[in-house]
């Protein structure tokens, strides 16, 4: 009998279901990565993986920290269901026991099968979902679904650059702060000297993003920047103390100040946007700083509403 030669066994082995990608991949922006099944590449529409037909998709992302915590509380009891009476499974990953379930449903007028997984990420938590059609689920079986789950890990932050380079905009300084972190990615972006643990209000803080939606005639920019300011999530107890129209790097803009109440904590802080506008869209800067951090923060925050630049 003729002997296979390795080469030729590794090929058999490859052919009796989908391997692995050789590391762990993290889609850009995300603290949850894991090591993709081989036919699976970067999503271009979304954070995470998919086939190159764009049937079977793996969507990778982030939930509140506590959302884990609540996952793992209904899912312990012994006869816990899913909320569609799936009975969830665990398993364990390089970030800690994960639960999961699977589920057949529609897309349409093909059938397909969800998993959906939930893992610890101390701060956050992690959230993979798979979906797999019916023509694909002999290559993507149950099996191999449950080891690409096991290969998932969380990472501490996203570098800077990585963050920075999903933004919309260019920012050329980021005026000492600690933390870099996208709220949004592609949309939002957060610099701070506190952290998600303790929280952002008790230290200077920033918030850049892009508004949709501007004022179509100059004369009610004025009541827009008041308007909006006054509904920053997490400002209460506000009292406008300046609103005037300046030129930012060669455009119109306007400059609103606050004193508000922030926080859990109830901190005092005097609270700056500035609105940019120019084209569709409009660049929102915020900066909040507890009063007492107001004259030293407020430097910070203009260097790095000048430093910010249009991308391309």
């Amino acid at each position: 009998m003729k002997r296979l030669q390795p080469l030729t066994v590794a090929a058999l082995l490859l052919c009796a279901g989908p391997a692995f990608a050789a590391d762990v991949t993290y889609p850009t922006g995300v603290r949850v990565g894991l090591v993709p099944l081989v036919g699976l590449n970067r999503a271009k529409a979304f954070a995470g993986f998919e086939s190159e037909d764009q049937k079977v998709k793996v969507l990778v992302t982030e939930l509140p920290a506590d959302a884990y915590g609540e996952v793992k509380n209904a899912f312990s009891k012994p006869d816990a269901v899913g909320p569609t009476g799936i009975r969830p499974q665990t398993i364990e990953t390089g970030a800690g026991t994960a639960y999961y379930t699977v589920e057949t449903a529609k897309d349409g007028a093909d059938t397909v099968k969800r998993y959906s997984m939930m893992l610890p990420g101390g701060t956050f938590s992690g959230y993979v979902a798979v979906q797999v059609p019916e023509n694909a689920a002999k290559i993507y079986t149950d099996d191999a679904v449950r080891q690409m789950f096991a290969t998932a890990i969380t990472r501490k932050e996203v570098p800077v650059d990585e963050q920075l380079s999903m933004m919309p905009f260019n920012v050329t300084d980021l005026g000492n702060f600690k933390n870099v972190r996208a709220l949004a990615p592609g949309a939002a972006l957060v610099l701070a000297d506190g952290d998600e643990a303790t929280g952002f209000e008790p230290a200077p803080f920033m918030v850049i993003g892009i508004i949709g939606a501007t004022p179509p005639n100059p004369d009610d920019r004025a009541r827009f920047a008041q308007e909006s300011a006054t509904r920053i999530p997490g400002v209460r107890d506000w009292k406008i103390t300046m609103s005037e129209p300046i030129r930012i790097d060669g455009q119109p803009a306007y400059e609103t100040r606050l004193d508000a109440i922030s926080g859990k904590d109830n901190t005092q802080v005097t609270v700056v946007q500035w609105l940019r506008f120019g084209g569709p869209r409009m660049l929102r800067i915020v900066g909040s700083a507890p009063r007492d951090k107001w004259s030293e923060a407020f430097p910070r925050f203009r260097a790095v509403r000048d430093g910010i630049k249009p991308r391309g």
